[in-house]
C-alpha cells in the first residue's frame, strides 16, 4: 500500500490520508459491522442497511443524496461483507468538500424512513432470487455455510426473503447502536491534497459526529464437522467446491497460504488449477481457488464447473494439486516467479485509487495502522517453500476438507 498519514478527530475517529497527483479523489468508511454481527432474527440486516443508508437524511431526502455526486460525474456506493460495512466515493478533487459532506451526512445521519424500507424490503427480494438463479454464484455462499456451520458467519449475506421481511427500523437503530462505536469505524482519504488541508475539511465534516459506544465483540463458535454434500439442481453442468478452515488475517501462516492459494488457482492464467485441469485436460472452463480470512478464522477454497460426465475425474485432478503442495516443495526458480507474479497483482491493484482508500480503511479498522507496499514486499520475499508446504499438510488434509456438489439430476 502507498504511504499514509494516520491522524485522529476530536471524537475520537480514526482517519488515513494517502497523496497523489490524480485529478480523482476518493473517501471510503469501514465499519466493523457486517453479517456475522447479526441477532438471530436479524438475518441480512447489515445489507439491509447499506441498502437503506441512502433512503435519507435529517437534511437529504434520496433523490438528493443520489444525486449529489452524480451530477458533477462522481461515484457513491457501499459494499457488505460478513465483518464490514463499506462506504465510498469518487470524485473530481475540486468537489472534495461536497463529496465529504455527502458521505459524513449519509454515515451519521441517515433517519431510514419507514416508507422507505418497506420499498427496500422488494429490491433487496429481487436480489436474493436473482442470486438463486444462479448456481455458479450461489454455491459459495452454500459452502461457506457448510464449512461455518453453526455460527453466523456463515450465512448468507443477503438473509432470506423471509427474514428481510421482519427486519424493521428498531432493529436498524440496535444493530447501528451496538456497533457502529467509535473505535469499530474508520476513514480513509486519497486525493491531490495536503496533509493538514485534510485534516481540516474531514475535521469538518466528520468531527461533529458522536458515534454511539459500545463493547460488542463476536467470536467464532461453530463446530467442525467436514462433510460432503451432494444436491440435485437443475442446470447444464455440476458446480463442485472443495474447502478447509484456516487460520484469519492476524496469524503469521496467512502469508504462506496466500502465496498458495496465487500458484494454486489464483487470478494468473497460468495457475496450476488453470494450467493442468482446464487447459491440459480441456475441462472446467471456471476453474479457481480463493480465501477468504476474517479475524478469528478463515477458508480456502476450490471452485469448478464442469460437464457432468467429467466431475469424477476434475474433483480427483484437484485433489492430485492440493497434494503436490504437500509432498513436493516449490522449486528456487518456482517459488521467486510465484513471489514476483503475487507483488505484480498487488502492484496493479494499487493504481487503483479507490481500492487503495478502501484498503487503508480496511488495515486501519483491523490492524491499526496502513502497511506500505515495502512491508508487504518483505513479508511476501521471506516465505519459505517449507511454509509453503507445511501450511498445506497442516491444514488442506483430505481428512480436513468440506465438499458441496450441486450435481446435475
Amino acid at each position: 500500500m502507498k504511504d499514509s498519514s494516520i491522524f485522529e478527530l476530536s471524537n475520537g475517529l480514526q482517519c488515513a490520508f494517502q497523496q497523489n497527483r490524480s485529478t480523482v479523489a476518493h473517501i471510503a468508511v469501514a465499519i466493523k459491522a457486517g453479517s456475522r454481527d447479526e441477532l438471530a432474527h436479524q438475518q441480512g440486516l447489515a445489507h439491509f442497511i447499506e441498502h437503506t443508508l441512502f433512503k435519507g437524511t435529517s437534511k437529504r431526502k434520496a433523490y438528493h443524496i443520489l444525486s449529489r455526486l452524480d451530477d458533477v460525474g462522481g461515484e457513491l456506493n457501499a459494499y457488505t461483507t460478513k465483518e464490514e460495512t463499506i462506504i465510498h466515493a469518487s470524485f473530481l478533487k475540486g468537489d472534495v468538500r461536497r463529496a465529504l459532506d455527502l458521505v459524513a451526512d449519509v454515515v451519521a445521519n441517515s433517519i431510514f424512513p419507514i416508507k422507505e424500507l418497506e420499498k427496500e424490503k422488494d429490491v433487496i427480494k429481487d436480489e436474493i432470487y436473482s442470486y438463486k438463479d444462479s448456481p455458479s454464484e450461489r454455491i459459495f455462499d452454500d459452502f461457506e455455510d457448510l464449512v461455518f456451520q453453526g455460527d453466523p458467519l456463515g450465512r448468507n449475506i443477503l438473509g432470506t426473503p423471509e427474514s428481510v421481511d421482519g427486519l424493521n427500523r428498531d432493529d436498524i437503530l440496535e444493530f447501528i447502536g451496538r456497533t457502529y462505536s467509535v473505535d469499530r469505524i474508520k476513514v480513509a482519504v486519497t486525493g491531490a491534497f495536503g496533509l493538514e488541508r485534510t485534516k481540516r475539511m474531514v475535521e469538518e465534516y466528520f468531527g461533529p459526529w458522536k458515534p454511539a459506544k459500545t463493547t460488542w465483540q463476536n467470536t467464532f463458535k461453530g463446530a467442525f464437522k467436514p462433510e460432503k454434500i451432494v444436491e440435485p439442481v437443475a442446470q447444464f453442468q455440476d458446480h463442485y467446491m472443495v474447502g478447509w478452515r484456516i487460520p484469519g488475517i492476524f496469524d503469521e501462516k496467512r502469508h504462506a497460504l496466500v502465496l498458495l492459494n496465487n500458484v494454486l488457482g489464483g487470478p494468473a492464467m497460468n495457475s496450476r488449477l488453470g494450467l493442468n485441469i482446464r487447459e491440459k485436460h480441456g475441462i472446467a472452463y471456471n476453474i479457481e481457488s480463493y480465501m477468504n480470512l476474517y479475524t478469528d478464522i478463515g477458508m480456502l477454497g476450490v471452485y469448478l464447473g464442469c460437464d457432468s460426465t467429467q466431475t469424477k475425474r476434475a474433483t480427483a485432478l484437484v485433489a492430485k494439486e492440493i497434494e503436490r503442495f504437500q509432498n513436493k516443495p516449490l522449486g528456487t526458480l518456482q517459488l521467486s516467479k510465484a513471489k514476483n507474479q503475487f507483488l505484480g497483482q498487488m502492484a496493479l491493484g494499487e493504481e487503483n485509487g479507490l481500492n487503495s482508500a478502501i484498503g487503508a480503511a480496511r488495515s486501519l479498522l483491523h490492524f491499526g495502522k496502513v502497511n506500505t507496499f515495502q512491508h508487504v514486499i518483505g513479508k511476501i520475499r521471506d516465505i519459505t517453500s517449507e511454509e509453503i508446504m507445511a501450511v498445506a499438510n497442516e491444514f488442506l488434509t483430505p481428512d480436513k476438507s468440506y465438499e458441496l456438489l450441486y450435481k446435475k439430476p
